[in-house]
């Protein structure tokens, strides 16, 4: 579909004439638009079950279809813009005892929906280097990280200002009233989680953030402080460093955090009280990166976060956080990218962590560990490039939690509309 076919569809709707555009171009020469189709396999198999829920496995097969509409600017002093955010999932396999994979909607019966669809819409504007949005969000921030790590990705309703006027700078801040989670239509309230546990008890009105990154040594260091607040829930401030420093044929890196939690407001779950230190480093030469991790948890809390997302704590994957209350934890891991051997797109991921120190409130000491492997491949030339194969295997065990052996596979084709 060409522009000027776009511009008759799309310029009538928005109340703009037609002969506007050859003097006001920018809104339709920067759009951009990607169709990408998902099919998520996901299984996860429980023992040692601790908790009310002793379904056993969680197991379903979804297909996903996932719209981006960006919109470019209107010319003048303030340029105007819209972004447009569609997706829709579809049921493959599923059934009322293997629900709950974080895929599909449960419907009161118990069972997985059929499908689930949404589309969600974002007005913008844009002065110099500073940028207003309305509508639908998907903020990735220190404070409230994006997790598209299920068949569809989640996104927040509200409002965000962003400027980068300042050479290495970025200022954030924001103001979101609901959430749409990963396998949910609608708009919801947001609630908290402390650790691995959902807060159901309460939600909140807002979730409130500002902070900002500062980039310099030829970006090879930044520096990040941050504020989020669940509203009448906690507050959180964080503190980040990144260094990139080459030494040879070796380029060694350092990401270093950390986190303090307070409950906020009506302090509706009680109180909270969490400080988290986190630090990852890597060294990297050709296509071998080796990791190594420390992250601890301190106070009489959990590390907080907004359900149901994975925050940017070194040690924290999205089967284990490996973040209850005095956790301590070590990561080992090891990328290789067979770029190297005339393999480009081939890349494998093996990751171990081991856990112990935590309080569980039951008088004994709690420890869990984790092994990830991970392979993906995405197709680089020909009719095929933009097909991506992920496949994830991870076995997880713990004496307070429930054991947890997995296996995720992720086909993805990604289409360029415009």
């Amino acid at each position: 579909m060409n522009q000027q076919t776009l511009q008759r569809i799309w310029l009538p709707l928005l109340g703009m004439p037609l002969a506007a555009t050859a003097s006001e171009g920018g809104f339709f020469e920067g759009s951009s638009a990607t169709l990408q189709a998902r099919n998520y396999y996901f299984s996860r198999d429980f023992s040692d079950i601790v908790g009310a829920n002793k379904q056993s496995k969680a197991e379903e097969w979804g297909q996903g279809f996932i719209l981006t509409y960006k919109s470019g600017y209107t010319p003048g002093p303030v340029g105007f813009g819209l972004d447009a955010l569609g997706t829709l999932g579809l049921k493959l396999d599923s059934s009322p005892d293997r629900v709950n994979s974080g895929l599909l909607p449960v419907k009161d019966d118990g069972r997985a929906a059929d499908d689930y669809s949404r589309l969600g819409l974002t007005f913008k504007a844009r002065v110099s280097k500073t940028e207003l949005k309305v509508g639908e969000l998907q903020p990735n921030l220190p404070v409230l990280a994006f997790s598209d790590i299920r068949l569809l990705p989640p996104s927040y309703q509200g409002v965000n200002i962003s400027s980068s006027e300042v050479a290495g700078l970025t200022l954030q801040a924001g103001h979101l009233t609901t959430t749409s989670l990963r396998n949910e239509a609608g708009d919801e309230k947001m609630i908290a989680m402390l650790g691995h546990v959902p807060q159901r008890s309460a939600d909140s009105d807002a979730f409130n953030y500002v902070g900002g990154d500062y980039a310099f040594n030829g970006n090879r260091t930044s520096v990040s402080l941050w504020r989020g607040q669940l509203q009448d829930i906690y507050a959180q401030n964080v503190l980040g460093f990144k260094h990139s420093q080459p030494m040879g044929d070796w380029v060694l890196g350092a990401n270093l955090g950390y986190y303090a939690a307070r409950e906020d407001g009506d302090k509706l779950l009680g109180k909270i009280d969490n400080q988290a230190f986190f630090s990852l480093l890597s060294a990297r030469r050709g296509g071998h990166t080796v990791y190594v991790g420390y992250q601890a948890m301190y106070g009489d809390s959990a590390f907080p976060r907004v359900f149901a997302n994975v925050t940017p704590l070194g040690n924290e994957v999205p089967t284990y956080e490996f973040a209850y209350t005095d956790e301590r934890s070590w990561q080992v891991r090891y990328d290789y990218d067979f770029g190297v051997l005339g393999l480009p797109g081939l890349i494998t991921t093996v990751r171990y962590i081991t856990g112990d120190n935590v309080n569980t409130g039951a008088g004994y000491e709690g420890k869990d560990r984790e092994r990830d492997l991970d392979i993906g491949y995405a197709v680089q030339n020909g009719a095929l490039r933009g097909l991506g194969i992920r496949l994830r295997n991870v076995m997880a065990r713990s004496n307070y939690r429930s054991d947890i052996d997995e296996n995720r596979l992720i086909l993805s084709y990604t289409w360029t509309l415009l």
